[in-house]
């Protein structure tokens, strides 16, 4: 799914919200989630255009390396309030993993 179809979706669910939808800004005291937690999934969520421009949004955006974003990133993926945030990045990202794992 390209980036401007996941908008159009999001932007289709904030209107069928109403007027009480919640903004990034104040979801994560709906879904539990932290700030940080939710920044590391929106990450996730978007697509990158090359190798290195992850990485450097993560370090300029989130300002923490590369690795602490995959550690948190990985506890993320066990976290059942982020599969209920955001079900269709989390169950990608559980399937890439274990992918991973059973390579090796």
């Amino acid at each position: 799914m390209s980036e401007d179809e996941r908008d159009e979706e999001r932007d289709a669910a904030d209107a069928g919200a109403g007027a009480g939808a919640r903004t990034p800004a104040d979801a994560s005291g709906l879904s539990g989630l932290s700030d940080r937690d939710l920044a590391v999934l929106d990450v996730e969520r978007r697509g990158w255009p090359g190798p290195g421009a992850k990485e450097r949004a993560i370090r300029e955006q989130l300002e923490m390396s590369p690795t602490r974003y995959y550690q948190l990133l990985n506890a993320l993926l066990d976290d059942r309030r982020a599969l209920e945030h955001d079900p269709m990045t989390v169950n990608r990202l559980r399937r890439r993993r274990e992918a991973q794992r059973a390579r090796r």
